[in-house]
């Protein structure tokens, strides 16, 4: 999908909000990312993020973990420029939610920053996860931690909230961008990952894009005969 944007709004020569994190050739996360893309491709949503028979839900779990920020660090990029310290002084997804940042790390009582500062720090710390080989092993034979499906819940969690952004404060110039069907793809495959394997069980954290989600699902089960997820 990140390819499609690409050339869909020619921005092969202009910089992207982050450097795309690559699978190495070769690896069993590489061969994952080549399904997941082709099962992408066929168009059923519901089943591109079911987990592929035999295979271990922890590398699957990574793999999209890496997709998915590569995708919505491409989508935000797509509007970054919009998105300024005076335009956008605080990180929300609306009027009644606002989000202070922390790690846990090096800020460890939240901040009120700007939505640009929130979403550096937030793509700079998913980074420093998904580069970290002590949570995203690639070597055959290192473990996943145990606390791994909490490591994604959590990065997952705070991901969703670059969508809740982006609809909220950002819509109308994805909608000059012509965009808007491509964000839409992009949040619904989000949203049936996160369902397939719990990602974010708190159902708070989801509703300021409530409403939007239940639309997008119900028109999938109008299309496909699905049951809302």
């Amino acid at each position: 999908m990140a390819n499609k944007l690409l050339k869909a709004f020619n921005l092969d020569n202009q910089r992207t909000f982050r450097p795309k994190k690559k699978h190495v050739v070769g690896t069993k996360r590489y061969e994952l990312h080549k399904y997941a893309q082709a099962t992408l491709g066929a168009g059923n949503l519901r089943e591109a993020v079911t987990l592929p028979r035999g295979e271990d839900v922890n590398e699957w779990l990574a793999v999209n973990t890496v997709d998915f920020f590569n995708e919505i660090s491409l989508l935000y990029g797509t509007i970054a420029e919009f998105c300024g310290h005076e335009s956008c002084p605080v990180m929300c997804a609306g009027p009644k939610y606002e989000y202070m940042w922390a790690d846990g790390v090096n800020v460890k009582k939240p901040i009120s920053v700007s939505a640009p500062e929130y979403i550096d720090l937030l793509m700079t710390w998913v980074q420093s996860q998904v580069d970290n080989e002590a949570i995203f092993p690639t070597r055959i034979g290192v473990p996943f931690p145990d606390n791994f499906r909490d490591i994604c819940s959590n990065i997952f969690r705070r991901l969703f909230r670059v969508y809740g952004h982006i609809y909220h404060s950002h819509f109308e110039s994805i909608l000059r961008l012509d965009a808007e069907p491509h964000l839409n793809t992009c949040f619904k495959h989000f949203v049936y990952f996160v369902h397939e394997f719990n990602l974010i069980p708190n159902k708070q954290e989801m509703a300021p894009l409530q409403e939007l989600i239940d639309q997008l699902m119900a028109r999938d089960e109008a299309l496909y005969g699905m049951s809302s997820a």
